[in-house]
């Protein structure tokens, strides 16, 4: 490999190069090598920016949450009382749930010292990024029913959970589901308090 590669934003360019990778070969071939061959320079760039591969990760994953995970929690939160709840929650599922997410998810839970990092990193760690996609759902659900959209008594806690536990098993299948499965997927769990909202 080439060890004269100049790379422009060298850290973005090794983050992207290791999601291509993730989307690829998944968390088991997700290697500093794998990385920087993607991405088209010497190893030693890596370990120019980042001590050790640990902390590249953690790095990777906090750049992912902030860049992906924040700005559509945040969209889904904006969008109580416009256009169709089911809509809605199926745009952001399917936003929140990309590949990428699922694709980390596995990462997080399995490699101790990444969580260790995150856990470092900002309260809470893997867990509380994760609880990014739980807490806007369940923040817009309480708008949403706040708004007479949703049953008065809808139980918030037990709708996220439906949503994001049922949300994630639909996405961690091979391949990316329909929009019109995720969309059945949110009716079934929300339909009770749809059915039951104030007219």
């Amino acid at each position: 490999m080439p060890t004269g590669v100049h790379l422009q934003d060298a850290r973005q360019q090794l983050f992207d190069a290791a999601e291509r990778v993730l989307l690829r070969a998944g968390a088991n071939g997700l290697t500093s090598r794998a990385v920087t061959d993607e991405a088209g320079c010497a190893k030693g760039v890596l370990h120019r920016y980042f001590a050790d591969f640990d902390t590249f990760l953690t790095a990777l994953v906090l750049d992912r949450a902030a860049a992906q995970l924040a700005p559509r929690a945040a969209e889904l939160r904006q969008a109580a009382g416009t256009g169709a709840v089911v809509d809605n929650l199926t745009t952001a599922l399917t936003a929140l749930f990309g590949p990428i997410w699922v694709a980390l998810i596995p990462l997080i839970t399995f490699r101790d010292e990444l969580r260790a990092r995150l856990r470092a990193a900002r309260p809470g760690g893997g867990t509380a990024i994760l609880g990014e996609v739980t807490g806007a759902v369940g923040d817009y659900l309480t708008a949403e029913r706040e708004l007479g959209r949703l049953a008065a008594d809808a139980d918030i806690a037990s709708l996220t959970l439906s949503l994001v536990g049922g949300g994630h098993l639909l996405f961690a299948e091979p391949g990316q589901p329909a929009p019109d499965a995720v969309a059945r997927f949110v009716t079934s769990v929300l339909a009770d308090v749809l059915r039951r909202r104030p007219r």
